[in-house]
Parts: structure tokens; sequence; C-alpha cells
């Protein structure tokens, strides 16, 4: 079985909770693509996000500066999450590995998947998380997806605390 077939929970809560810092490549400025919610998302969960798209470069999105590719942050990224397809992956990991510092995690969407540039990656000491959602997985963790009725794979007694606004619950299990 490939080490990435499937991946333990401790180790997506662990990525979760020590990641502060989160560069999107391939973040859309229709709010209908799934890299515009997952922005919108995690900004909202308390990560610094860092949106990459040459064509929105220079401007902003969700109140958030975005960048034409990753040298152009010039500050630590803790993770770099590919809303790319899985050929486009390959550059996008090799200019991650370009970085000084390098970020800690390489992190492929949905449906992306890249053996080759997961290898490289974790040659040089970076953790992969491959076709996976750092949204999903954040609201899989927190016990936020069971709101919607999704099986989250997670059993809980705990009830949500129903306060005013908007609810939510963070993934260490602490509201």
């Amino acid at each position: 079985m490939n080490p990435h077939d499937r991946y333990p929970d401790a180790l997506i809560r662990r990525i979760l909770r020590e990641t502060k810092t989160i560069a999107m490549v391939g973040a859309s400025a229709n709010d209908s693509r799934p890299s515009y919610f997952a922005l919108k998302y995690l900004i909202a969960r308390g990560y610094r996000m860092f949106p990459i798209n040459p064509g929105l470069a220079g401007q902003e999105l969700l109140g958030v500066r975005v960048y034409a590719n990753l040298r152009e942050i010039g500050e630590p990224i803790d993770m770099v999450d590919i809303f790319r397809n899985a050929e486009a992956a390959g550059p996008i990991v090799d200019e991650a590995l370009a970085l000084e510092p390098k970020p800690k995690i390489i992190w492929m969407q949905l449906g992306v998947r890249n053996e080759a540039a997961a290898a490289r990656a974790e040659a040089e000491g970076l953790t992969v998380i491959m076709n996976r959602c750092p949204k999903i997985e954040y609201g899989r963790m927190s016990g936020e997806i069971g709101w919607a009725g999704v099986n989250s794979r997670m059993v809980s007694s705990r009830k949500p605390a129903m306060m005013a606004g908007f609810q939510k619950f963070t993934v260490d299990g602490k509201d």
C-alpha cells in the first residue's frame, strides 16, 4: 500500500494545529470555485493566507494581497497548498523546494497526486499530503463537518455550544 493512500488522523491534526501560514497556489477570485471558499474558510479559522495567482497578482482577494508566485511572498511559509492539476504540481513543488527556508508541508488538493514531486519533497524532509483538502480535513477534525450531516469518521459526545453569530470549532477540540 502506498503511504499516500491513507494518512493517520494524528498527522492531519498535527499539521492543521502547527501550521500558521499557507500559500495557496491556484487561488481564484471566482466565488463558485473550490479554491475561493477554501481560502475564505481557512482565513476565518485564523490561518495567514498567501493566495498565488499570476493573473491576479498585486490585487486583493478576500482582503489579502495576491502574489504571482511563491518567491514573491518573501517570508517563511509553513504549507504550500496546491490547487492546480497533477502535472502543474511538479514545478510548484520545485519552486517551493527552492525557497529559503523551505515550507514544512506540501499539500495537494483533492484529485491531485504527483508521486515524483512528492518523492522530491520528502527527500528534502518535507511532509507531503496528496488528494486531500485542508478545509475538509479541518471541518472533519473539528467536528464542524458533522453539522452538515457528513460522516466525519470521528466519534464524540461533545455537544456544540450554541453562541451568537457564526459557530466554529478548532482542531484542538477547544471551542
